[in-house]
């Protein structure tokens, strides 16, 4: 379970974004909406079910969830998808003098298997200047392992002998050590990379291959149909067809390394298609039998992206990952967004404990019947361009406030500026 992130690309100008899961000391007006999002932990603190952020266009939304995606990558692969030399790919704050030369600050808060760790780092283009490991055994926290650029100081307990004069400038100490079998590393990026996930909202074509695998169990398959049909596609079946093609299939024109890379090398691939069944009916009203549209030809935008993201979603409620997804709402009707959230923070459908986060422009979500104040987030750019994140927790409202309707006011600020749109009297005209 996600506890807390934290990204700084440029301290001068802005503190460190940080996005936390864990509740804060209040309760809402209406009691059901804190037994519905609230995670008991065995410590003293609960975790919350899902978060959401809203902003203007622009103002760093995207780029939070980018900056975790990064570090999920590079704890899964800078030890071995990069030579010495290869250049790390952070993104430097470009508004600022200083943010061309600061290192990038990430750290993730999180707790597996009942004990609570932080993680984090700190790198350039060129090299890693920090890392640290700290977690808590009982009461205290407790350093794993703390870096100051080549020097690695490591506790005992972490069998790890040698391994810090094999980690290059550029690669994680913490990926290094997985590379080499050490147990707790293995299992930490084990975690990271099976349970922390986010997802592109706008591109969710990417992940329906991943939904069309998971129809390959009847289970699966009917779990995936029940939740579309569920949100009036007017879908009644989905079935997954597989034919392999020849290379000699593919269009004689096409270039010789795009056949490679669709084929990935080989003389042969698997064409993945997607059938949707629709009931038929007669002049009067009656059945008649079935029709079988193809899912990319003939369903809407809105219900190829529900299909595409229904794998996802259903693999996080069953195995109580994190999930975060950047535009949820994107061609999506309100009602099956909220449907989506409900999945979420209901008991039935989510005894796992899976979270959500997720970025939306949404208005009507802004609702104190689903969400408590610390589930609502706000990015927000200064004058300098910077973006700060601030919780809606961090307000003092009325019991009787609107929370969609002091948002689009401006009460909270993360709302766009709009200037004079009357384009004859721009001087640039």
């Amino acid at each position: 379970m996600l506890v807390e992130f934290t990204v700084a690309n440029f301290r001068s100008f802005q503190d460190a974004m940080t996005l936390s899961m864990v509740a804060a000391n209040l309760v809402a007006k209406d009691k059901t909406v804190d037994t519905s999002n609230l995670i008991k932990t065995d410590s003293e603190i609960s975790l919350l079910k899902t978060a959401v952020i809203y902003g203007a266009n622009a103002s760093g939304k995207s780029n939070l969830l980018k900056a975790l995606l990064f570090m999920k990558s590079f704890m899964v692969n800078s030890s071995k998808e990069s030579q010495s030399t290869d250049k790390i790919g952070v993104e430097p704050f470009k508004l600022g003098l200083y943010g061309e030369t600061s290192p990038s600050h990430f750290e993730l808060v999180f707790i597996m298997d009942g004990i609570r760790y932080r993680y984090g780092f700190e790198a350039d283009r060129n090299r890693v200047s920090a890392e640290w490991l700290f977690y808590v055994p009982s009461s205290r926290e407790t350093s794993v392992f703390s870096r100051k650029d080549n020097v690695i100081a490591v506790s005992k307990k972490f069998d790890a002998e040698g391994i810090d004069k094999r980690t290059r400038n550029n690669a994680l100490y913490l990926s290094v050590c997985a590379q080499f079998n050490v147990p707790l590393a293995e299992k930490i990026l084990a975690w990271v990379s099976d349970k922390l996930n986010v997802l592109s909202g706008l591109h969710d074509h990417h992940y329906r291959n991943y939904t069309a695998g998971s129809c390959d169990t009847d289970a699966n398959r009917l779990r995936i149909s029940s939740l579309i049909k569920a949100l009036d596609t007017g879908i009644s079946g989905i079935t997954v067809e597989r034919n392999t093609l020849g290379i000699d299939s593919l269009p004689s024109a096409m270039p010789e390394e795009l056949k490679k890379l669709i084929t990935r090398g080989s003389d042969s691939f698997t064409q993945v298609s997607v059938k949707t069944t629709h009931k038929k009916y007669g002049n009067d009203g009656s059945f008649v039998g079935k029709e079988e549209f193809d899912m990319d030809e003939n369903e809407s935008d809105g219900t190829q992206k529900l299909f595409a993201l229904a794998g996802p979603l259903l693999n996080a409620l069953n195995e109580g990952e994190v999930l975060l997804i950047d535009e949820l709402d994107s061609r999506l009707h309100p009602l099956v967004t909220l449907a989506i959230i409900r999945l979420f923070s209901e008991v039935e459908s989510n005894s796992k404990n899976a979270q959500l986060i997720f970025v939306t422009h949404d208005t009507n979500l802004l609702d104190k019947s689903l969400f408590r104040r610390d589930q609502i987030w706000f990015t927000e750019k200064n004058r300098y361009g910077a973006t700060s994140l601030y919780s809606l927790a961090e307000f003092k409202i009325r019991n009787d406030a609107s929370f969609g309707s002091d948002y689009i006011k401006g009460k909270y600020g993360a709302i766009p500026f709009i200037g004079s749109l009357d384009i004859k009297a721009s001087p640039y005209v």
